[in-house]
């Protein structure tokens, strides 16, 4: 198997499916039920994965399996960046807060555009020209293009200082942020890298209240079962870019990692 498959594999974790087996010691779970799960250790293009109880959630029939499988661990990723690690509340009852999203089209970004519309969130989003008007869809308030000059400077079209950047994308300076932030604001990085780090330890000797968050997503199953709920209830879609079946995920593989994929990318048996 060539190298970008073994990668394929390695990191492909977010399934949905029926049951057709149990371990001895599970009780939540039986044979025929309808599940989405994550793969701790990755394992998902295949026709049959093994997936913890502790990792599952029961897939209602309201939700499909693709919007299933396209749901884990970007959906997991935008909850945690602004629940956890943003600190806010995806109930409405928080104060008002002026948010970007940063490549809002994409896996991530697109989950976080739609649960800013359950917070008290004034919502910016950057993303190509031509899924504007589908963020536009997903609830943002203001969408920039991400190559005209106002969005390369992340600037608001209504001059909004951020509260909160949540960071999909790639080689954006700390600068650029720190422009846009207000006096305490934090920029959570969905994608961190080695030069997100090197910028948290300088951060941390300096005098700034501004912040800089890593997210390291740590998949929880209350967490992925809300969202799947979310799905069920018609508050949250899972935008899908493209279908590919088993025998072709080089296919899906490679467009994954081309970047410009308008939401998830699926594989299917």
């Amino acid at each position: 198997m060539e190298k970008n498959m073994m990668r394929a594999v390695q990191y492909s974790t977010d399934v949905a499916g029926e049951i057709v087996q149990v371990g001895s010691g599970v009780q939540s779970f039986k044979v025929g039920d309808q599940v989405v799960a994550v793969l701790g250790n990755g394992g998902a293009l295949a026709e049959y994965a093994v997936a913890k109880a502790g990792s599952t959630v029961p897939r209602p029939p309201e939700v499909s399996a693709p919007e299933g499988a396209a749901l884990p661990i970007a959906g997991l990723a935008a909850h945690q960046s602004l629940t956890q690690l943003a600190g806010l509340k995806l109930d409405g009852t928080g104060p008002q807060v002026n948010v970007l999203v940063t490549a809002a089209s994409g896996g991530v970004g697109q989950y976080a555009v739609q649960l800013l519309k359950l917070a008290n969130a004034h919502i910016t989003a950057t993303c190509g020209a031509r899924n504007m008007d589908l963020v536009r869809s997903l609830g943002a308030d203001e969408v920039l293009d991400y190559k005209t000059p106002d969005g390369v400077a992340l600037k608001s079209p209504s001059g909004r200082k951020y509260d909160v950047i949540i960071h999909c994308a790639h080689n954006i300076p700390w600068s650029t942020f720190s422009a846009n932030l207000t006096p305490k604001g934090k920029v959570v990085d969905t994608t961190p890298g080695f030069g997100t780090l090197m910028s948290v330890a300088a951060k941390k000797i300096s005098c700034s209240k501004k912040q800089l968050i890593p997210l390291f997503t740590s998949p929880k199953k209350e967490n992925l079962d809300f969202l799947v709920k979310l799905v069920r209830d018609g508050k949250l879609k899972p935008i899908i870019d493209s279908k590919h079946p088993l025998s072709k995920a080089e296919d899906a593989w490679a467009k994954s990692i081309d970047g410009h994929a308008t939401g998830k990318i699926l594989v299917e048996p």
